[in-house]
């Protein structure tokens, strides 16, 4: 897989989310991705980078064209904060530690091709997504 451009910003308050929205739109139109991923993609991007804000103060996410047999858009975001107690729980529909419905993380996942998340306690969280032009 080769990385054709890529670019990481940061996430440190509401209004950085405009900036990777835009980016994610750009990069999206670089490849010819489909309408309905480019806005699933800004749905599950948004949802990943408000619980950095929400629950880390603050990330980077990186945005990336790749080249493989297709064309795709990779996030990577990540954060420095206390990490998840519990993956397997917080992937979960209705699980939520905040008072919400419990469905960021795993609405994420449904809207998305490749969802991955590693995350380790007092030293962060990572969600690596892609969608690929099909």
């Amino acid at each position: 897989m080769e990385v054709l451009k890529s670019k990481t910003l940061k996430i440190s308050e509401e209004k950085d989310l405009l900036n990777i929205r835009g980016l994610i739109r750009e990069y999206a139109g670089e490849i010819g991705l489909p309408e309905i991923f480019k806005v699933k993609l800004l749905t599950a991007t948004s949802e990943v980078a408000r619980n950095v804000l929400k629950y880390a103060g603050s990330g980077r996410i990186t945005i990336r064209i790749l080249s493989d047999i297709n064309k795709g858009i990779e996030i990577i975001c990540e954060d420095n904060g206390k990490g998840i107690d519990d993956v397997d729980a917080a992937m979960k529909k209705g699980f939520s530690t905040s008072g919400s419905l419990g469905l960021g993380l795993p609405g994420a996942r449904s809207l998305v091709h490749v969802f991955h998340i590693d995350s380790k306690l007092s030293v962060g969280t990572r969600v690596r997504m892609i969608v690929w032009r099909k």
